[in-house]
C-alpha cells in the first residue's frame, strides 16, 4: 500500500499539514488497533484520544484515574460510556497496567497521554516488566513542513540522549521501516554532522561513514545511506551542488539522522515554530508502537501518531504472516 503520494504532487508549498492528512487518510480503511492510552487526563490528550478514535485509527483502552478521565470528558462533551476503561490511582499506575497489557498481547500500541515521557519509558524498558526486543528503542517524527517538498522523517530526538555506533545502526533501521509502512520503497537517509567531509575530531563524521559500510555490508537494509552531510546538503539541491557533492541523497533526503537527542530537539523544534511544520512522532524497537508527543502538541500531530503507529503495525503484521 502506498500511502505517501508522489512528493510533486503537493509541491514546495503544501498548505500547513496536509501531508499528515494524506497518511490519516490512507490507514482509515485498514482495521483499528487496539490502543493503550496512558493518563489521558486532560482534554487536550483526550481530543487527541477522540480525533484517532473518529478517524476510525484506534480502538482506545483507557488506562488511569476514573474520575480525572470522566472530568476531562465532560469538559469536552466525549461520551466515554462505550470504551474501556481500566481505572488506576495514579500516572506511574497507569504506564505499568498499559505496559503490562502490552507485554501481554492485548495491545496493538501505546500512547502516550498527560504524563511524562521519563514515567511511560522507564515502563516500556524495564527489564522485569517491559516491552524491550533486542532491538535499541528510538523515537522518529515524521515532519511535514511547507519549506520542503516532501514528509521529512527525523531520528532520534526524543529517547537516546548520545548514541553509541551499535544503537545508531538500530536508529536507522527503525526510522527506514516505518518509512517503508508509509510505501517509501527505498529512503534516502542523510547522517547528519556539521560538516561534510570525515574528519577525526567530529565523532558524528566517524559514525556516518561507518553506519553507510555498514548499509554497504548488509548491516542496515532497506535505506540509501549517505554522510556525513551537513543539514543543508541533506535537503537543498543548490547547496550539494554548490560543494561538489554528488550523491542520490544529498539534496533529496526522506530521512534525517542526527547526532544526538540535543542536535535533534532543537532542529524539531526550529522546524516546528520557524519552518511551520506540524510533525507526528512514534516510537518503535519495542514489542508494540508507541504514540509519543510532546504534552503542547496539537490534535492534528496526535491523530496523525496514530496513523503512523497503525500504518507501521499493519506493515509488521504482513511481514510475519
Amino acid at each position: 500500500m502506498v500511502i505517501i503520494s508522489d512528493p510533486s504532487a503537493l509541491g514546495v508549498h503544501a498548505e500547513k499539514g496536509e501531508r499528515l492528512e494524506e497518511i490519516v487518510v490512507g490507514a482509515k480503511s485498514l482495521p483499528p488497533i487496539r490502543t493503550g492510552v496512558v493518563h489521558p487526563v486532560n482534554s487536550i490528550s483526550l481530543k487527541g484520544v477522540v480525533g484517532a478514535l473518529e478517524a476510525n485509527l484506534i480502538t482506545p483502552v483507557l488506562f488511569g484515574p476514573r474520575k480525572r478521565i470522566e472530568a476531562a470528558a465532560r469538559e469536552i462533551n466525549f461520551d466515554l460510556s462505550s470504551l474501556e476503561l481500566i481505572d488506576a490511582p495514579h500516572s506511574h499506575a497507569a504506564a505499568e497496567r498499559a505496559v503490562a497489557a502490552a507485554r501481554a498481547g492485548t495491545l496493538d500500541a501505546l500512547m502516550k497521554g498527560a504524563l511524562h515521557t521519563d514515567e511511560i519509558m522507564a515502563e516500556v524498558i524495564s527489564r522485569e516488566r517491559g516491552i524491550r526486543t533486542e532491538r535499541r528503542m528510538s523515537h522518529v517524527y515524521a515532519i511535514d513542513t511547507p519549506a520542503y517538498n516532501k514528509l521529512l522523517f527525523l531520528t532520534d530526538a526524543a529517547i537516546n540522549i548520545c548514541p553509541d555506533l551499535e544503537n545508531k545502526r538500530d536508529i536507522v533501521q527503525n526510522a527506514i521501516e516505518l518509512a517503508a509502512a508509509l510505501g517509501i520503497s527505498l529512503p534516502k537517509v542523510a547522517i547528519l554532522s556539521a560538516v561534510e567531509t570525515v574528519t577525526p575530531k567530529l565523532q558524528s563524521t566517524i559514525d556516518a561513514a561507518a553506519l553507510c559500510k555498514m548499509a554497504d555490508r548488509g548491516q542496515i537494509t532497506g535505506g540509501l545511506l549517505d554522510g556525513p552531510l551537513a543539514f543543508d546538503n541533506a535537503i537543498s539541491i543548490e547547496a550539494a551542488e554548490t560543494k561538489g557533492l554528488s550523491s542520490p541523497v544529498a539534496g533529496h533526503a526522506d530521512i534525517l539522522v542526527v547526532p544526538d537527542l540535543e542536535a535533534g530537539n532543537m532542529l524539531a523544534k526550529q522546524l516546528d515554530y520557524l519552518a511551520g511544520a506540524v510533525a507526528a512522532g512514534i516510537v518503535l524497537g519495542a514489542r508494540v508502537p508507541i504514540i509519543l508527543t510532546s504534552r503542547a502538541e496539537g490534535i492534528m500531530s496526535r491523530v496523525a501518531s496514530s496513523a503512523l503507529a497503525k500504518l507501521f503495525h499493519s506493515a509488521k503484521k504482513c511481514i510475519n504472516k
